[in-house]
């Protein structure tokens, strides 16, 4: 007989940039946990999403990683570093692939790396929704050169295959207690919650122009005497002609994501949210290690 009754493990959703891991993750735990956006390198954090069991007795927390890139700043550097740090306290691994892109040699290595690893995979082929049937089966032959644990066709964003995938994961924790409360969902503190939230806004709207010069930071939270939560939070940049597309003209950007932000933190919080957003020009602050210790990376 085990110590434990219950089954538990880390989970590391590893792949490429862009191809769905933080809308892996929201699908899993069932509420949005992870910011999303059709640009590569949207998820700067390891952030932990928590799934519980009850009625099969575990609980897997999931690690949704950045992309694995080619570094081009410390910025780039530091993500790769998560990435494959967080291997190294995973229990099992969400290997995801993109099924409307070939299979590269981002995705190779990544294979390599995990091989090395010898920790068991679980392959999610991804997007399976936008892709023909036998770019699908391309991928899933290709893959399976790689001999892992099992292949699963998803679309994480229709929630098609969850259930198969969370089985997979499920069938190889190991006994053990529960890291969290039955009830939690992610181990993200408030503050960044919320200035992911405020990012994914910009994302969503600044398309190409500046995705990896803009971080978003959280100064203060305080809930006040009438219920009003008050979050004072700054957007960094790192030109002034960008300040000018964050703020937009006349306000209007700044407004616009503030006026969307809030109505996100509202119902995140459940409580009316003053918002204060600024943005401040922070020059390279991607090539410096104090500003990015600052921002927590």
């Amino acid at each position: 007989m085990t110590q434990f009754e219950t089954r538990s493990g880390f989970v590391s959703i590893v792949g490429r940039p862009n191809v769905g891991k933080s809308t892996l993750v929201n699908a899993m735990v069932g509420e949005k946990i992870a910011i999303t956006s059709p640009r590569p390198q949207t998820t700067r954090n390891t952030i932990r999403g928590v799934l519980t069991l009850p009625d099969r007795g575990s609980q897997m927390v999931l690690v949704d990683t950045p992309g694995i890139h080619k570094p081009q700043t410390a910025l780039g550097d530091r993500l790769n570093r998560l990435v494959y740090g967080s291997l190294a306290e995973a229990d099992c691994v969400l290997f995801v692939l993109d099924a409307t892109q070939p299979i590269g040699p981002g995705d190779k290595l990544i294979a390599e790396r995990l091989l090395q690893a010898g920790t068991p995979v679980v392959v999610a082929l991804n997007k399976v929704d936008r892709a023909k049937r036998e770019h699908i089966g391309d991928h899933l032959r290709i893959a399976g050169e790689w001999d892992f644990d099992a292949y699963v066709p998803i679309s994480a964003l229709k929630r098609d295959g969850i259930e198969i995938v969370i089985e997979e994961v499920d069938s190889r924790l190991k006994a053990g207690p529960f890291f969290f409360p039955e009830d939690a969902v992610t181990d993200q503190p408030d503050s960044l919650l919320v200035a992911e939230l405020i990012r994914e806004k910009y994302l969503s709207r600044l398309h190409e122009e500046l995705p990896h010069s803009l971080a978003v930071m959280v100064t203060e939270m305080e809930q006040k005497g009438n219920g009003v939560l008050h979050i004072s939070a700054t957007a960094y940049v790192e030109r002034d002609s960008q300040k000018g597309m964050v703020i937009g003209k006349g306000g209007t950007m700044v407004r616009d994501v503030g006026k969307a932000a809030r109505y996100d933190l509202e119902r995140l919080f459940g409580s009316k949210v003053f918002l204060d957003l600024n943005v401040k020009v922070e020059k390279d602050w991607q090539r410096t290690d104090e500003m990015l210790d600052r921002l927590g990376f």
